[in-house]
């Protein structure tokens, strides 16, 4: 643990009060972490299963592309053990759970668009003959060519989606009269969410119609909603509930869809609890990842590394059907300028639609992709004018955000205006606090003197914008209860993965009400408790929630406040809560005594509350608007060094400043940006995911597939949170941690290029694609030393 994140961590213990009345801003751990180590943490497959419980699994599809020609389930069937087999024949109603656009079935009925297609169910007596059994199928196919690759896809003209295009200036006439021009290729590789704990869905039928799903999902509300429609039934026949789930990062935002609606279905055919729990190689091979991206770029930029114009064509595999697939593009759309103005600017997105898995959201939800593209072009341009990346970084930034007028530079291209730009401050403190100048100088004089080890280094910035793209997901709902004991229970639409949601939310609500945070309890995500909800998503988690519930639970304190104000003889506005204790000047009473009399007095009790963003709007036609509500900064420095042998790195030390505003919980903050770091690092450099010639997923297991391991974090890494406040009403003036964090290791991959680059003395853009695996190093450092040779 580096020294930044334990002064975080020894603030305040669980239980141990709430000093001065200040729930929010102190380091609380995470209200569950003690039932993480002892094993009493409940999830979704830890509840005791109720008897008659069957097991399911799902026989899935073994061609990429083809014609479902003849079904043979006899030996299936005759497995002992095995109590159904069921197809698309056998769903009540619609076969379909597609996120946005109906075009992702629950199981294949004529055509299978990739390998690992479910095309039909097994429910047996256990799990494992229920999984063996499932590949008994005997199929018959007739092949359809595949389409593979975003690139194939785009020559073929195959999307899932129209074309997206944003144009700001024009792009082509800055880009012909710049004194300097680029052009070039790049592509980064998609990734696994590889959340610890996989989908799975556990449905148990209720009287009448009812159906009650236990479901490891990101959105219970459109879980409810898939349910309800491949059943034939009213949202209100179906229950969905999430106490916990072991991870997510968007891989169970819409992709819990098919779990959910397999078990619900299947219990609701049966009558009998349906259990549907994904093996690691099912998961892996069925669901969808990160979108991989393939750019085209023209670039026109002055002599000293200023961009005047930028043409680009983004590229992502959608894979068979269109999920989520066009939010991810619009905010890679507007992402490509992570921190950086651009004055002429043309952007063509397209969302190519291959025979693989499905994508769909991932942590950054298309930000990463769009931002790591002009991190690519500036290391490019910086290296062409013989300049240290940094400078170059520096001359692009956004201006001022007080400035007004068409010099202002604050403006993005999707016409926001860059409020509380911090971004020059915050770098100027991280250049400062990792010594930037002085390790680029001994970096420069360690390559000088070895052939076989090189050094590189990279400070890149982050500007990630705070909202749902859609303008009516930005709302939340909340309920919050106070029982006579003076003890809290909080409901709210979000779900906890992990990442501390829960904590926070009722940090909030102890804050409100003057209360120690072992007072204030949240409940499991239920959708018969707050209706309509919202993903648990786009950073978003605790800035809705959180205001929902201080809504609530403000009221609540209005109403005891009069009762306590006519009990004292004095003005409303006087009362305070704090320390579990309403008082006004040398007026006291408890907390949990005033409650009790507010009961005696019939006073209500609980409140809902409901909270939504403002001044977001969008306008997906013209691709302008106000899509964020904010924006958060960050910054990083990282150190690599290379073996340029074998093409093997390791990182010696992380830096990272991240501006998380008024941080709620400072030490769980510090650990989302740790969290981040380390996962965007393997997205860039570990994680392959390694497609066969048949179109067939060969890195679907922890054997083929290398996330980052404790060997892979550097033994020097400091992380620090930037002193500043939001400048929009958030939650306590906070920011979102989650997601704008992932983008800081683009200095890992950066650094990396930058050792390979003094393999040819700095004269040649390595070209180095991502992930940065060994074998894509060693790539780069031949293409490096054939141009100098």
């Amino acid at each position: 643990m580096n020294k930044q994140t334990e002064l975080f961590m020894t603030d305040t213990l669980p239980g141990s009060g709430t000093p001065g009345g200040k729930a929010v801003g102190t380091s609380y751990a995470h209200e569950s972490a003690y039932l993480h180590v002892t094993g009493e943490a409940t999830y979704t497959d830890d509840i005791p299963e109720l008897q008659g419980t069957l097991h399911a699994a799902l026989g899935l599809s073994q061609k990429a592309h083809a014609k479902i020609v003849s079904i043979d389930l006899s030996k299936v069937q005759a497995v002992p053990g095995v109590v159904a087999v069921l197809t698309a024949a056998d769903i009540p109603g619609e076969n379909q759970c597609g996120a946005i656009i109906r075009d992702d079935p629950v199981l294949a009925e004529d055509l299978v668009q990739y390998i690992g297609q479910p095309i039909f169910v097994v429910i047996a007596n256990s799990h494992d003959t229920a999984r063996r059994a499932a590949r008994l199928g005997v199929i018959e196919y007739e092949e359809l060519p595949p389409i593979l690759t975003p690139r194939a896809a785009h020559a073929a003209q195959s999307y899932v989606l129209p074309p997206m295009h944003l144009q700001r200036g024009d792009a082509a006439t800055a880009f012909a009269a710049a004194p300097n021009k680029l052009q070039g290729k790049f592509d980064v590789g998609g990734q696994e969410q590889f959340y610890l704990e996989g989908q799975i869905s556990y449905a148990i039928p209720k009287e009448g119609s009812g159906m009650h799903v236990h479901c490891s999902t990101q959105h219970p509300s459109e879980m409810q909603h898939h349910i309800a429609h491949v059943l034939h039934v009213s949202s209100h026949d179906v229950l969905v509930e999430c106490r916990r789930m072991g991870g997510g990062f968007g891989g169970k935002e819409s992709q819990s869809a098919l779990w959910a609606c397999v078990a619900a279905f299947s219990a609701a055919r049966l009558r009998r609890p349906v259990k549907l729990r994904a093996d690691r190689d099912d998961d892996m091979i069925v669901t969808g990842k990160r979108h991989c991206f393939a750019y085209d770029y023209e670039i026109g930029y002055d002599n000293n590394g200023l961009i005047l114009g930028a043409r680009i064509d983004m590229i992502s595999r959608a894979g068979f059907s269109a999920d989520l697939s066009g939010p991810v593009a619009t905010r890679a759309v507007c992402h490509f300028d992570n921190a950086y103005y651009l004055s002429d600017v043309e952007i063509h997105a397209m969302c190519g639609k291959t025979n693989t898995q499905s994508n769909t959201a991932f942590r950054g939800f298309g930000g990463p992709q769009g931002a790591i593209a002009i991190e690519y072009i500036i290391d490019e341009i910086a290296r062409n004018l013989g300049k240290d990346a940094l400078e170059v970084r520096r001359i692009n930034f956004y201006g001022s955000s007080d400035g007004d007028g068409p010099d202002a530079r604050n403006v993005t291209h999707y016409g926001q205006k860059v409020e509380d730009n911090i971004i020059h401050a915050l770098v100027d403190e991280l250049e400062a606090t990792s010594e930037y100048q002085a390790r680029r100088n001994a970096i420069n004089a360690f390559n000088a003197s070895n052939t076989i080890l090189k050094k590189g280094l990279a400070l890149t910035p982050v500007k990630f914008g705070i909202s749902f793209n859609v303008p009516h997901l930005n709302q939340a709902g909340a309920l919050v209860h106070v029982y006579t004991d003076g003890s809290v229970l909080v409901n709210h639409g979000g779900t906890e993965m992990g990442q501390g949601l829960n904590t926070k939310v009722a940090q909030v609500v102890a804050q409100a009400l003057g209360l120690q945070l072992d007072k204030v309890r949240c409940t499991a995500t239920d959708t018969s408790k707050v209706a309509n909800t919202s993903a648990t998503a786009a950073s978003t988690g605790t800035d809705l929630n959180g205001k929902a519930a201080q809504h609530a639970a403000l009221q609540i304190r209005d109403r005891l406040a009069s009762l306590a104000a006519q009990r004292f003889g004095v003005e409303v506005a006087s009362i305070r809560f704090a320390d579990d204790k309403v008082s006004s000047g040398a007026h006291s009473i408890d907390f949990q005594e005033l409650v009790m009399l507010a009961y005696t007095a019939r006073i209500q009790l609980w409140s809902d509350g409901f909270y939504s963003t403002p001044r977001v709007h969008w306008n997906s036609k013209t691709m302008q608007g106000h899509p964020f509500y904010y924006y958060a900064y960050g910054a990083a420095v990282a150190e690599v060094v290379i073996d340029t042998l074998t093409g093997e790195w390791k990182l010696l030390r992380a830096d990272a400043l991240y501006d998380a505003g008024e941080a709620l919980n400072p030490a769980i903050d510090a650990g989302q940006v740790e969290g981040a770091f380390i996962q965007g690092m393997g997205w860039l450099t570990t994680e392959e995911l390694w497609w066969n010639k048949d179109g067939k997923l060969m890195t679907h297991a922890p054997s083929t597939y290398k996330i980052p391991a404790i060997s892979d974090c550097p033994a020097d890494f400091r992380v620090k949170l930037f002193k500043n406040s939001n400048v929009q009403d958030s939650i306590h003036r906070s920011k979102a941690v989650g997601e704008p964090p992932l983008l800081l290791p683009f200095s890992v991959f950066f650094a990396i290029r930058d050792a390979v680059a003094a393999v040819g003395n700095n004269r040649v853009n390595p070209p180095l694609r991502a992930p940065a695996t060994s074998e894509a190093i060693l790539d780069a450092v031949d293409a490096v030393r054939a141009a100098i040779q």
